[in-house]
């Protein structure tokens, strides 16, 4: 933990919120990731880490939207701060105003693991059910977020938004929810916006905070 505080300090001193994104595998990851790189990198330095066992298929992918690297873990389950941190400066010249982190596919063992970001976000499938949330409480517990993601196939799946939610609420109660679809673009500007907003906050705060220690 203390060395993914003194990584998050490092982060904004540098102007860089970052985000983290865990989830079962196929839930949307990569494709939210490419809509948010599109809208956000209109205005802002975006950045992409991508872990995943084995390939580089998804950086690959992400590439023509956002400088991208794939950490492959070779078998572990989730991505540790000393790998990030060997892989940031692949991404090139920074710093980056956002450094995205999208974690191996898996609600558990990520849960239990800090990789410095300021904002960690749960990204839910309407093609999982909306029953994930109680069976998997640490990885909603932890967040700060949780995308509800291909909402375009909500007519075709048993999925309630409502049910998921409210499931998701009784974990976590202070959960911000945003409802996206990534293949009709549905969804992305609100939540684009909330993280330009959210990072202006961090970086705000820390910029007081220095002032402040500076005049002390």
């Amino acid at each position: 933990r203390r060395a993914a505080e003194a990584f998050r300090r490092e982060m904004t001193a540098a102007g860089t919120y970052v985000v983290r994104l865990l989830s079962s595998p196929g839930a949307g990851k990569t494709s939210l990731l490419q809509k948010t790189a599109e809208r956000l990198g209109e205005t802002h330095r975006v950045g992409i880490l991508v872990g995943d066992i084995e390939t580089d298929r998804d950086a690959r992918r992400l590439a023509p939207f956002a400088p991208s690297y794939q950490i492959t873990t070779g078998g572990a389950c989730h991505l540790e701060l000393p790998l990030v941190k060997r892989a940031l400066p692949q991404l090139g010249t920074g710093p980056f105003d956002f450094l995205f982190v999208e974690d191996v596919g898996n609600l558990i063992c990520p849960a239990s693991h800090e990789l410095g970001e300021h904002l960690r976000v749960i990204v839910l499938s309407a093609t999982e059910g909306d029953d994930k949330p109680g069976k998997y409480p640490k990885a909603f517990r932890t967040s700060q977020v949780c995308v509800i993601s291909k909402t375009d196939l909500i007519p075709h799946v048993p999925f309630s938004i409502e049910a998921a939610v409210e499931d998701a609420r009784q974990i976590q109660p202070e959960l911000r929810v945003f409802s996206v679809s990534s293949l009709r673009g549905e969804g992305i500007e609100e939540w684009c916006d909330f993280l330009a907003s959210e990072r202006r906050q961090i970086l705000g705060a820390f910029h007081e905070s220095s002032a402040s220690g500076r005049s002390d």
